[in-house]
């Protein structure tokens, strides 16, 4: 009885870069969960969510997080505050603040 085998050789397996490449294409979520409870109160729940895929298909799908951050974007700039209106508080703290002389001489009063 002669069975028909095929022998399966390294050349008809996939290889690391064509898994890799297909996985980038298409992407992959891992999802999962981890909830510690103590006598059903819920103590800490951790959701965990990892998505793995090339930059253009995070794009194609909306996430695209990691544009206009400046830790991640060099072309990002961070926004500067307004110099006009810190200017304008920090006259109105100013004016609300007691001129120092007068602090002194109301000290110099009160001690003797």
């Amino acid at each position: 009885m002669s069975e028909n085998r095929r022998l399966t050789h390294s050349t008809d397996s996939t290889t690391v870069a064509d898994l890799l490449e297909r996985l980038l294409d298409k992407g992959i979520v891992i999802s999962g969960d981890i909830r510690i409870r103590l006598v059903e109160v819920e103590l800490l729940t951790i959701e965990i969510r990892l998505l793995i895929c090339s930059v253009d298909k995070a794009v194609e799908m909306g996430l695209d997080w990691w544009s206009g951050n400046p830790a991640f974007d060099s072309r990002a700039r961070v926004p500067a505050l307004p110099a006009p209106d810190l200017e304008e508080r920090l006259k109105r703290l100013e004016a609300r603040l007691e001129p120092p002389e007068l602090v002194i001489e109301e000290i110099a009063h009160f001690i003797e």
